[in-house]
């Protein structure tokens, strides 16, 4: 018997199957977003780079991580979701796993900066957005904080084991580490992950109704990005959203998440509980980006951003 139909004869929706999936796709992708604040001083100290050259090679990443999500949606309209978290995957894994034999820095632009950033855009929370349209129509909002809720997951699950293991074996280890997590979800996503319900002859979550899903027609990538984006730029509600998230980005990822450990060393703190303190951070993260998320359920949006 299928797993879908298997799992429906038991009222189990496969959509909790391929929102698992996906939670831990951006859990791993969030893993490896958040490694660079421990590997900025071990680079520093072998090869005698300057924390303005590595940041660099950080802010490429995050240029990148930003704005290739618009046209990753695009792009997975064409070809699909699954295809597409396998090939991000394993475009992530290849650029962790080179960086361990770079030796010069215009290296750690090219692979942290220009690859895993790229790879990691696609990987990213307009996946999770897709998903949860796609998937379910009752409790959309629960499900797209748990999976933004995977980012601050990320960061607890893996900032306090890297910079022990960096501490200890040195973050060469620490990097195959995050190289072996993105390869070893591939053939799980491989295998169970699926583009739309009625991929497994299922409607979305909720979706007690009798109307046929409407494919749309594939259009090129890029000009309905582009068209997309310029009839959000004509809206004020875009750019009040934009400049929330990029405050937002720039003040966690930009900052926090990238320098606090490095500057946490400069004043005498271990990297290692210097890990812990954003893993504390995390913690906190997650609970309240899943609250967000239950609580855009049940009030007005407005109110919630603003507060």
């Amino acid at each position: 018997m299928p797993l879908p139909s298997f799992l429906a004869r038991r009222s189990f929706h496969y959509a909790w199957i391929v929102a698992g999936l996906t939670f831990l796709a951006l859990l791993v992708a969030a893993g490896i977003r958040s490694a660079p604040g421990v590997f900025i001083v071990p680079l520093e100290q072998e090869f005698g780079w300057s924390r303005a050259t590595i940041s660099l090679a950080i802010s490429i990443n995050l240029v990148l991580y930003g704005l290739i999500g618009p046209f990753a949606a695009t792009v997975m309209e064409r070809i699909g979701i699954r295809r597409m978290m396998v090939f991000s995957l394993a475009v992530i894994a290849l650029g962790v796993g080179l960086t361990t034999l770079m030796s010069a820095s215009w290296q750690l632009v090219l692979l942290w900066g220009v690859v895993v950033g790229s790879g990691s855009g696609v990987i990213a929370l307009v996946l999770g957005a897709i998903v949860v349209n796609r998937w379910f129509l009752e409790k959309r909002g629960l499900v797209l904080g748990i999976l933004t809720a995977s980012t601050a997951t990320g960061q607890l699950v893996f900032l306090p084991m890297l910079a022990s293991i960096a501490d200890r074996f040195g973050w060469r280890t620490a990097a195959l580490a995050l190289t072996g997590a993105a390869l070893l979800i591939i053939p799980a996503i491989a295998v169970f992950m699926r583009d739309r319900p009625a991929d497994v002859g299922l409607r979305a979550f909720g979706d007690n109704s009798e109307t046929v899903e409407v494919l749309q027609p594939k259009a090129n990538s890029i000009a309905s990005t582009l068209n997309a984006l310029w009839l959000g730029m004509r809206n004020r509600d875009f750019w009040l959203l934009f400049g929330s998230f990029f405050i937002c980005g720039a003040s966690t990822n930009g900052l926090i998440g990238t320098h606090l450990i490095p500057a946490c060393i400069d004043h005498g703190i271990p990297e290692v509980k210097a890990a812990g303190l954003l893993a504390i951070m995390g913690l906190f993260d997650f609970f309240g980006t899943t609250m967000s998320g239950w609580l855009s359920d049940q009030c007005n949006n407005r109110y919630l951003l603003f507060w």
